[in-house]
């Protein structure tokens, strides 16, 4: 893991397993866009392991990491200090070398997620009646960004309704949020967007979601991704949504966030959001 001896600064993107991320690809495109010397690899480690492996690529001139499940909460202990985002989710998706030596934890998750929806979708989440299914660390990441983008109301759904109540109450005083659970959902009103942040898809589940609750209109939005259609968008596709959408976006969007932090400057992320699709 040695990264001194070059003048090239190095990234690492700390996870387990990482194999199939896409992050080296995305921030090479970046480096070659912005002419910058950098080099990004992957760093699969185990949860026991992470916070002295961590410290020690920084330790050996480490320049930045991204940080990816499941050690986003683990990743508080090697921050010297937090951003207001990672503070709020309890989760740091990014450290970053700060001019005094001192590491700067922070969270992009929800940045990167508004950013796509507004930005490269092209919606306007302010009235917006907006449903979050899952009530983990995902959700967590995304909850501010999305409530100060003045939603009608944000609905936390999960299966255990507790999980879900707390967190809408640690985030109330940012908008109109609540918390419930799934067997609550038959009695709501349809969605404009449907937001999927369990890890259901990793199972190829899909959370019980009632037809009810959505029109042709409501957009479906799994904020995991595949080279095919994740069990929650065929789900929706097959049921006549128009408007269905993976977390492609929103990895692009949120690896830009990061890239800005590290080096100054944030990438065009359009020609790579179409370079990651195509492949």
């Amino acid at each position: 893991m040695t990264t001194t001896g070059d003048n090239t600064d190095h990234y690492v993107l700390f996870g387990h397993p990482v194999s199939q991320s896409k992050s080296p690809f995305i921030h090479g495109l970046f480096a070659q866009q912005l002419g910058q010397d950098m080099s990004y690899r992957l760093v699969d480690v185990p949860p026991e392991e992470f916070v002295a492996t961590a410290r020690r690529f920084f330790a050996e001139g480490g320049a930045g990491a991204n940080v990816t499940v499941p050690h986003k909460q683990a990743a508080f202990e090697v921050a010297d200090l937090l951003s207001p985002e990672a503070k709020r989710a309890g989760a740091v998706n990014t450290l970053v070398v700060r001019d005094d030596g001192s590491l700067l934890g922070a969270n992009t998750d929800g940045v990167g997620l508004l950013q796509d929806l507004e930005k490269n979708l092209g919606l306007a989440l302010a009235s917006m009646r907006v449903l979050v299914l899952g009530a983990g660390g995902a959700t967590r990441g995304i909850l501010e960004p999305l409530l100060q983008a003045h939603p009608a109301k944000l609905l936390i759904a999960n299966r255990t309704i507790d999980r879900a109540t707390e967190l809408a109450a640690a985030f109330a005083d940012l908008g109109p949020v609540e918390g419930g659970g799934y067997a609550d959902l038959g009695e709501q009103a349809p969605f404009d967007i449907i937001l999927n942040a369990t890890s259901a898809s990793l199972a190829g589940e899909v959370p019980p979601v009632p037809v009810r609750l959505f029109t042709a209109n409501t957009v479906a939005y799994d904020l995991a991704y595949a080279r095919g259609d994740t069990p929650f968008t065929q789900w929706a596709r097959k049921r006549g949504l128009k408007q269905v959408h993976k977390g492609y976006g929103m990895l692009v969007e949120q690896a830009a966030a990061a890239f800005a932090l590290w080096r100054g400057v944030r990438p065009d992320t359009a020609p790579v959001l179409e370079a990651l699709r195509s492949l």
